[in-house]
């Protein structure tokens, strides 16, 4: 792969890079991020194929933060979305820090921490949040909105390394998958693919994981037309009308001074984000 000149204008890729051409080929020092332009990245993505997973946690953390902060999503999300999805099958990832308390933080291995980043930025860049920009900012939203547009292009090369670990051995990271999954699959091409997800998300309802997982998966299957009247329990309806009850809070405040707009300098929302979704889906 040669060198990337802007991201936000890159085509959409079906397939997946290997991760070292993505590293050497991008210039990240041209590219936005949170704190300013992306010229620590690679250092920093080198480290999460540390053989320490200490090393890895931190390097998850400060990857993500420098991309996907406040639910605005930075020109340098797309690539490193890319070299994280490229490496979800690397063996360093794909075997390390494995435990009997590994589905727990702080013990959560890296692989769940890296599908919950692509988890976060995936819901910040989902169909919803584009509506909501859209009716804020006009239909030129995300033409204008490019480091948005630039990661739901590459929601189909994204999807085809999150969607093998649906069937992986262990239930926190099929969960963590198919969270993940979810929000890519709104892309036009991965709608074949809702089928199956609605399967996993009934096996994972059934099965019980935590409330917020719940949340997502439920709104996702109403989304797809899906009858969810069996699936849902005291704490889910619990769990949907307060948040229900906080976003129509939210609505009525915003959108504050309206001093920034999309692809701003500073955060895209001029007050809280209006996206319905947290920025934070699971602890990176």
């Amino acid at each position: 792969m040669t060198s990337n000149p802007r991201w936000t204008e890159s085509p959409q890729l079906d397939e997946l890079p290997h991760f070292q051409d993505l590293l050497d080929g991008t210039d990240w020092a041209s590219l936005a991020t949170a704190y300013g332009t992306g010229k620590a990245l690679p250092a920093v993505l080198v480290r999460l194929l540390d053989p320490d997973p200490d090393v890895r946690s931190a390097a998850a953390d400060d990857a993500f933060r420098a991309v996907n902060d406040q639910n605005t999503i930075y020109e340098a999300a797309a690539p490193i979305a890319l070299y994280v999805a490229a490496i979800l099958d690397h063996p360093v990832i794909a075997t390390g820090d494995f435990g009997h308390d590994a589905d727990r933080p702080p013990h959560r291995p890296t692989l769940v921490r890296l599908l919950a980043g692509l988890s976060n930025i995936a819901y910040d860049a989902a169909d919803e949040c584009v509506t909501i920009g859209e009716r804020h900012f006009g239909k030129g939203f995300l033409d204008e909105y490019r480091e948005m547009r630039a990661f739901r292009d590459l929601r189909p090369a994204i999807f085809s390394a999150v969607h093998p670990l649906l069937g992986h051995e262990s239930a926190g990271i099929r969960d963590a998958a198919l969270v993940a999954a979810i929000p890519l699959a709104e892309h036009p091409a991965l709608i074949v693919h809702r089928g199956k997800l609605v399967e996993h998300a009934r096996r994972l309802l059934v099965a019980g994981p935590d409330n917020y997982y719940r949340e997502l998966v439920l709104d996702a299957m109403k989304a797809w037309g899906q009858d969810i009247s069996g699936l849902e329990n005291a704490d889910d309806i619990a769990a949907r009308e307060l948040r229900a009850r906080h976003l129509a809070e939210h609505c009525s405040v915003w959108p504050g001074d309206g001093t920034s707009g999309p692809g701003g300098e500073t955060s895209l929302w001029p007050t809280d984000p209006p996206c319905p979704q947290t920025s934070t889906i699971h602890p990176v």
